[in-house]
């Protein structure tokens, strides 16, 4: 116990000392999760909307009037048919909004600049969303929005900014740690001494482990303060499947590190070949549905996908934990395989 120890407080002393890896490795977690909760978002603001009214009455007025003080709309007034279509063209309006009024009905047409889709579909849901809550003659379309009314981008980002912060922090941290050791010829030194190579992994992964775990508490924090994030009792299971996430995490780093012998072999083998499948393949920006078959069975092997999709039940819709036990089981069996294929391997070179 006292060889553990002293392991796990010499790799701590290496992990303060490093200053700038030490900033980057609290700020970074800080920074991405505020830049995709607020920067970077999903959400269409500031519509430029036009209308064209034939004649007004108290329904057109209305809903003029809740197109006006609706915060997703920048309304730009009463226009002529002809501006409407010059505004169109110079892409100086998004949408222009046509209400005609037939036989005491207000028929409501709406012209939408499609030239970046994803927009268009967006506008197109604000608009029939506002429409929808108009008391007039026009056909009502009641929507009900679960778990995020308010749509906020936020809410979709948070579980897969975790999912790859402890990728980043766990597997790129720890693998490059324990290559270090090697290219410095102390790794020789501990593994010909009396300590046996489970203590010595343990000793490396333990510190990374308690950092993480204060990160996962900042990520919380900013997540249910400042993004506004729900809270309820579901964090505890948040919080338990975090922790099993970054036992599978330094796994990954582990089994990087017995199999490159460089620090920069490391980065870009744990960068390149972990970043870049969490971004891409799970779920956190993409939807695994919409993509082909063949990339939806090889998201099946990323771990991010489980965990973020288990983060979203868990933190967005706020499910019970038995409905996220299948993502938690493949987590878990990764897991073991990976430290299984770690320790055989860190065995192989004593």
């Amino acid at each position: 116990m006292s060889i553990l120890r002293s392991l796990v407080k010499k790799e701590a002393i290496q992990i303060v000392r490093d200053r700038r890896t030490m900033v980057i490795t609290v700020i970074m977690p800080v920074v991405l999760l505020l830049l995709f909760g607020f920067a970077i978002s999903t959400e269409v603001n500031n519509v430029r909307l036009a209308a064209v009214v034939d004649r007004h009455n108290d329904m057109t007025r209305d809903i003029i009037e809740r197109f006006s003080v609706n915060e997703y709309f920048s309304f730009q007034g009463l226009v002529s048919a002809g501006d409407a279509d010059r505004l169109l063209r110079k892409g100086e309006s998004d949408a222009v909004m046509f209400l005609r009024t037939v036989e005491g009905q207000v028929k409501a047409q709406i012209v939408i600049d499609a030239s970046n889709p994803v927009i268009a579909q967006a506008v197109a849901g604000y608009v029939q969303g506002v429409l929808g809550l108009v008391n007039s003659a026009i056909s009502p379309i009641l929507t009900y929005t679960l778990y995020n009314p308010q749509m906020k981008s936020a809410y979709n980002f948070v579980p897969g900014i975790l999912g790859m912060i402890f990728i980043l922090i766990c597997a790129i941290m720890t693998s490059v740690s324990i290559v270090r050791e090697k290219e410095t010829g102390t790794m020789n030194l501990l593994l010909v001494s009396p300590a046996k190579p489970y203590t010595i992994i343990l000793g490396k992964l333990i510190p990374y482990f308690i950092l993480s775990c204060i990160i996962l508490l900042m990520m919380l924090l900013i997540s249910y303060t400042i993004l506004g994030l729900p809270v309820s009792a579901s964090i505890f299971n948040v919080v338990l499947v975090s922790l099993l996430y970054i036992v599978l995490s330094l796994s990954i780093g582990l089994l990087v590190s017995t199999l490159v012998s460089s620090q920069l072999t490391a980065l870009i083998v744990s960068a390149v070949g972990f970043m870049l499948p969490v971004i891409m393949l799970s779920g956190m920006i993409f939807p695994i549905d919409n993509m082909p078959q063949p990339l939806q069975w090889l998201s099946c092997v990323i771990p991010a996908r489980w965990y973020v999709d288990a983060m979203r039940k868990l933190m967005i819709q706020q499910l019970d934990l038995s409905l996220v036990f299948t993502n938690v089981c493949v987590m878990a069996v990764m897991t073991i395989i990976l430290l299984a294929l770690s320790i055989k391997k860190f065995n192989s070179s004593k």
